[in-house]
């Protein structure tokens, strides 16, 4: 049986908790458009050959435009320091549907 003390910070403790807990949770972010189906499967692309020893190709993706999904070519970028290296963006099942997650440098 917890202690006449624990049992007085607890209701304190259990609000705090709850509180911090959405804080800690990586979901989507605001505004998010959300698909009602899964994305189609990605299209084979070709890169070709890069403009520059420091330019990454980054796939092209699928993404929702509201009401259908619309092929974004990929294209070469480049990388914001040498060593860059890209991670690339995905699709995500939500509760509410599908959403992208965008790509980054790491």
């Amino acid at each position: 049986m917890p202690s006449n003390h624990v049992r007085k910070c607890l209701p304190a403790l259990l609000a705090f908790a709850a509180l911090a807990l959405p804080a800690c949770v990586v979901g989507p972010p605001p505004g998010t458009l959300y698909a009602s189906f899964a994305p189609p499967a990605a299209e084979i692309e070709v890169a070709g050959v890069a403009p520059g020893p420091d330019f990454v190709w980054i796939a092209g993706h699928h993404t929702w435009t509201g009401s259908a999904y619309v092929w974004m070519p990929g294209r070469y970028e480049r990388a914001p320091h040498a060593g860059a290296s890209w991670v690339g963006g995905s699709w995500v099942h939500h509760e509410r549907g599908w959403y992208w997650r965008d790509g980054h440098w790491k």
